[in-house]
């Protein structure tokens, strides 16, 4: 094996491990190396080797010939000082790399054959675009239903668990799909206020403009590890966190990370991604929501019965007291999209205000009151009045100031994009429809979730009679350039259908 000396290069790739090597170093071209080849990276003690994608580079200050440079994420994982001569050599390919060809000739995976793909994806024995293949593979063959429960346990023991020593573990989980449906933040204080046990781990989001972790970033800290979790969970009988810190179902992040880009979310693989985070975050009992509509992810109720019917088999073979509700997904939920405006949203329904959105509110309460009737104590149709009362008393507000303040309240919290532009009806008429698709896409282009600020926030709703220029929804973002991408799509779709009046 060739020897060359380790240089940290300060790129972060994004869970995939790189390594870099000069166009002029003696070892790539007597080894044979080609730009994208996988090699393994061996220490002097011949210890496990690390496994990166190769690239390479025509610079010195990136990385000079007799050097091996590494990206964050890998250098780390090496945990050895710069300039330690390394060994390298070509990779072997995973042997779960059969498994996948198999899976996109169509063929039905084995339990072992998802546990070796999802451990290989672990130890970084994958390549982003090997992890596509796979991807691409399940969402064209589609799974069978015991495939679904092959790849959520695997997923499930690629990391770790978390126990709460509680009989009750309550969780909820939204499939998502539904720009500002921002329920979570709600139904989390209202549950923790009655006394159940709720540890929330929420993932950033995929393909929406905001997730749960995103949000509740604009309030609090939510990177926890989870010693902290444990710590406040104890106190305040809930948090809001992101997962990723826990390593909870560690090869579920991974391919979101490939999903993201691809916008890619196949309900097989979205149901396994969602049980085995539940899982592997010591859920006992599980609420899931499926909207509904014509611009949602589910569009048929045919579909969302066959969705509801994989969640319950998997769930149930994974000792999950889990319950599926279909909601209303025919727009969105609330006023703001993006992290800012539904925080936005989230406090003003929590401090009863005049102004805050009515339709978020009574989602919430819906759903806050099926989890309250997990609760041996509380009687079937219940669940809605006490999850009210505990929302009107304040005591919500009073447990997610709580929360706010065991995670670590935000010192700086974020304001609406500075950039605004108003989009206007063309003509009179009553809105009788609004795109959830469109509308989350101008939020993105406008640089939600990574931009906190940036976003919609709809003025007019479903329903809603409008005279021609007065104002459906303003963009807010803080680039220019971001601005300008939303402002061209409004401009060409902005998302609402007018009717007659």
């Amino acid at each position: 094996m060739a020897t060359l000396k380790l240089r940290p290069v300060a790129i972060d790739t994004y869970r995939e491990n790189v390594a870099y090597m000069h166009r002029a170093c003696n070892v790539y071209h007597s080894e044979g190396f080609q730009a994208l080849n996988k090699i393994e990276i061996h220490k002097e003690d011949n210890g496990t080797p690390v496994i990166a994608v190769l690239n390479i580079v025509d610079d010195e200050t990136i990385t000079a010939p007799g050097e091996l440079g590494l990206s964050e994420q890998v250098f780390d994982q090496l945990g050895l000082p710069p300039g330690t001569p390394v060994k390298v050599r070509h990779a072997t390919p995973p042997a779960s790399l059969d498994a996948v060809h198999r899976k996109i000739d169509g063929e039905a995976l084995s339990r072992e054959d998802y546990f070796g793909i999802i451990q290989d994806i672990v130890e970084n024995r994958y390549s982003k675009i090997e992890m596509a293949a796979f991807l691409v593979g399940c969402a064209e063959t589609g799974f069978e239903r015991d495939e679904v429960l092959h790849l959520t346990r695997a997923m499930v023991e690629s990391g770790d668990r978390l126990e709460w020593s509680e009989p009750l573990v309550a969780d909820k989980h939204c499939i998502g799909g539904i720009p500002g449906n921002r329920t979570t933040m709600l139904i989390v204080p209202i549950v923790a206020a009655h006394g159940i046990c709720m540890p929330k781990t929420s993932s950033r989001a995929i393909t929406s403009p905001a997730g749960t972790a995103d949000t509740m970033e604009v309030l609090a800290e939510v990177d926890l590890p989870p010693e902290k979790m444990h710590e406040i969970v104890q106190r305040e009988r809930a948090c809001l966190a992101w997962g990723g810190t826990a390593r909870l179902a560690p090869a579920d992040d991974i391919l979101i990370a490939v999903e993201r880009p691809l916008s890619m979310d196949s309900p097989g693989q979205m149901v396994a991604s969602i049980l085995s985070k539940k899982v592997a975050a010591g859920s006992s009992h599980l609420l899931i929501d499926i909207p509904l509509g014509p611009t949602a992810k589910v569009r048929s109720h045919q579909e969302a019965l066959r969705l509801r019917k994989l969640f319950e088999y998997v769930g149930d073979r994974m000792s999950l007291t889990l319950e599926v509700v279909i909601t209303d997904g025919t727009q969105p939920v609330g006023r703001g999209i993006g992290p800012v405006l539904e925080a936005r949203d989230v406090m003003q329904v929590l401090r009863n205000d005049p102004l805050a959105p009515m339709d978020l509110r009574e989602k919430a309460l819906q759903l806050a009151g099926r989890i309250l009737e997990f609760d041996a104590d509380v009687r079937g149709g219940q669940g809605y009045f006490i999850a009210r009362d505990i929302l009107d008393s304040g005591r919500a507000l009073a447990k997610m100031e709580a929360i706010v303040e065991a995670q670590g309240r935000n010192p700086h919290p974020p304001e609406p994009g500075r950039l605004v532009q108003e989009i206007t009806a063309p003509r009179d008429g009553r809105v009788a429809a609004i795109d959830n698709l469109q509308m989350a896409s101008i939020a993105r282009l406008a640089g939600a979730p990574l931009d906190k600020g940036a976003g919609v926030d709809l003025v007019c709703k479903v329903g809603d009679p409008v005279r021609r220029g007065e104002v459906l929804y303003r963009i807010h973002a803080d680039f220019p350039a971001n601005f300008d991408f939303a402002r061209d799509a409004a401009a060409q779709n902005d998302g609402y259908t007018l009717e007659q009046d």
